[in-house]
């Protein structure tokens, strides 16, 4: 029993190194990078426009009902930066779901009792201006519409980045 534990837990670190290695080739956008075009759904059925986002502080994180460290890490966006900055007129958060429809979402967005703005992605037409392949991942934007930094997975030293660069951004503007 010993053996097959050992022999999984290296094939899961085998797997992980992998994965991480191949993340990092999968990145379409670098920092300094603009931000590409594209049009995302609110769950209502409204558009916005990545020209919609200029002159804001813009997070964008690409997740999927489904996804087991995108929902470790949704929580903690809607705790720690959503309810910080939700009234702030100058940032925007995109919760953006990859190939899933209102019908699915919707409910879970219910059941989970999120507060934060989803959006549709569900042809993955924005998603692959930004990456190939993996989830969750975040792109943060400052007010010219450059990249700021990204992550892929979830940890949470990449969420406290990322809560540092958006206070910074925010009170460069003030």
């Amino acid at each position: 029993m010993k053996r097959i534990l050992a022999l999984l837990v290296s094939l899961v670190l085998m797997q992980t190194g992998y994965s991480q290695k191949e993340q990092d080739t999968t990145n379409l956008l670098k920092v300094g990078d603009e931000m590409p075009e594209f049009t995302l759904v609110t769950l209502d059925g409204k558009t916005v426009t990545s020209d919609d986002l200029y002159g804001k502080v813009v997070l964008i994180s690409f997740y999927a009902s489904w996804c087991v460290p995108c929902n470790l890490g949704l929580p903690l966006v809607e705790r720690d930066i959503w309810a910080k900055y939700k009234d702030n007129e100058d940032f925007m958060l995109l919760i953006v779901d990859l190939e899933e429809t209102t019908e699915l979402i919707q409910p879970y967005v219910e059941k989970m009792k999120w507060t934060m703005p989803f959006y549709l992605d569900e042809k993955k037409e924005a998603y692959l201006k930004f990456a190939t392949k993996f989830i969750p991942r975040n792109y943060l934007f400052e007010q010219q519409s450059q990249l700021i930094l990204h992550s892929n997975g979830f940890n949470k030293q990449d969420l406290s980045t990322l809560k540092t660069e958006i206070e910074a951004l925010l009170k460069k503007k003030n």
